[in-house]
């Protein structure tokens, strides 16, 4: 399975979630709860992914800050060294990079088009399904096989 076939399977709803670096904090907080997800991509003006924000990173400065995050930008707090992978990288591939870098939220970009955003859930979700299926294939042909 690749990271194409992830973004399918996630479906058209999925959708790209993004903010600008001139947000503040409590905006990008109010569309992560809003939607329900644990990140958001950040474009710059001309549409071009310049960073990512996360839950993880919003918690850091909540600390830090003593939770007085009202006057910062989403360009303070973002995480602008991305990694990336490409619709072609395997799932394991994906996984691997995920659990190395320790992150939970992976951009997919095809040059500098972003396709979408592949999660750790989405991954083990893609992971267990093609163990289940790979595992249906085998008991077909164990119980089919010539005695």
């Amino acid at each position: 399975m690749f990271a194409r076939e992830i973004l399918a399977v996630k479906g058209e709803g999925s959708g790209i979630f993004s903010t600008s670096p001139d947000n503040l904090i409590p905006a990008a907080i109010e569309m992560m709860a809003q939607h329900n997800i644990g990140s958001l991509l950040v474009l710059n003006a001309a549409g071009a992914m310049v960073g990512i924000i996360t839950e993880r990173d919003i918690l850091r400065a909540a600390h830090k800050y003593s939770c007085d995050l009202s006057k910062l930008k989403v360009s303070d707090l973002m995480t602008t060294n991305l990694i990336v992978a490409g619709p072609e990288d395997t799932v394991n591939y994906v996984r691997g990079i995920m659990t190395e870098n320790r992150i939970r939220h992976l951009p997919v970009v095809d040059g500098d088009k972003v396709l979408g955003l592949i999660t750790f859930h989405d991954v083990a979700k893609a992971t267990y399904k093609e163990v289940t299926f790979e595992n249906e294939l085998l008991k077909k042909y164990i119980k089919h096989w010539p005695e």
